[in-house]
């Protein structure tokens, strides 16, 4: 088996940083959709902006409102108007073709990305 990247939301920007909810990323659901993210699903989140990496669980936010919200511990690793990449992986013996998008600055659908082609850097 190995572990390959399954899903990334690539340069999301933080919404809101809150210490005092219990844990979790709230990300826009319809995001979650396009990458194929489930509710409760471990990610690795990676701060572009400070270089800080951590580890929580996606919580379906509300749709179309374009959160990205860093809650509970994880938000001491992070700040409101952070740009972020958003990774999900998966236990495999078998290749897999990873969903991944592109969002702008208000953390709305731009393109969907494809791993090996993309040589150019996206920002």
């Amino acid at each position: 088996m190995r572990v390959v990247l399954k899903s990334k939301i690539h340069r999301a920007w933080v919404t809101d940083a809150n210490t005092e909810y219990i844990g979790s990323i709230l990300i826009d659901e319809d995001l979650m959709d396009k990458v194929d993210l489930w509710n409760f699903e471990k990610v690795l989140v990676c701060d572009v902006t400070n270089g800080n990496r951590f580890e929580t669980y996606a919580i379906a936010g509300e749709r179309g409102s374009g959160v990205c919200a860093v809650q509970g511990a994880a938000a001491r690793l992070s700040s409101r108007g952070n740009c972020l990449i958003i990774m999900s992986f998966e236990y495999t013996e078998e290749p897999v073709e990873p969903q991944m998008i592109l969002v702008d600055e208000e953390n709305q659908f731009v393109e969907f990305l494809e791993a090996a082609k993309n040589v150019q850097p996206v920002h």
